[in-house]
């Protein structure tokens, strides 16, 4: 018992020196100070239809959190795209997740970072980019592509540490709706869903 929990413990520890190494090495591509609470990895997970013939596809995974939560909810390994930017959090992810297809590469350039899977469709997509660090138009055109890529009515849902939506309110494009708010992360986070249609 008290081997597991030393190595729960160290396995966490490690979690976190790895995402703050990130944190310093690309301070725009990290959101957060620590990694995403467990609490608001499985309300994001959440949105997630595990029953879906589409893939999941995940945005900023880092050190996994929410790609573990989605996993849990029932979504199979083989039904999750995940795009991280990081080359040291995408290989950390390719050892710790078998059988999810991670691609390292630029979510804000989608059609090049998904190659082959560039025609694919998506059940909803799953945001840890920290929007808040790129240009509002960047932020737009991104969910404009994800939009594209998604059933009509399902969701993009994006968490934000930031008071309102990081994307402004178009009604005659998509709709916003505000999923959550998480005390139980540090910092608290706010959660966004983005839907068309």
């Amino acid at each position: 018992m008290a081997l597991r929990l030393k190595e729960r413990l160290g396995k966490k520890f490690d979690e976190e020196i790895r995402f703050f190494k990130g944190m310093m090495q690309g301070p725009k591509t990290v959101g957060s100070i620590i990694p995403t609470s467990s609490i608001t990895a499985r309300k994001m997970a959440s949105v997630a239809d595990p029953h879906s013939d589409l893939p999941v596809l995940e945005l900023g995974p880092g050190t996994g959190a929410i790609t573990k939560a989605i996993l849990a909810h029932g979504v199979k390994p083989e039904k999750l795209v995940a795009i991280e930017y990081s080359t040291d959090f995408y290989q950390h992810l390719l050892r710790l997740y078998p059988g999810v297809t991670f691609i390292n590469g630029d979510a804000f350039d989608l059609d090049r970072t998904l190659g082959s899977l560039r025609d694919q469709r998506f059940d909803c997509a799953i945001s840890c980019i920290p929007l808040l660090n790129f240009p509002m138009q960047a932020r737009i055109s991104l969910l404009e592509n994800l939009l594209d890529r998604m059933p009509a009515g399902r969701p993009f849902v994006q968490i934000s540490y930031g008071a309102v939506s990081p994307i402004v309110a178009n009604p005659d494009r998509y709709s916003i709706h505000h999923f959550d708010f998480i005390v139980r992360n540090i910092p608290p986070a706010q959660l966004w869903i983005y839907r068309r249609g």
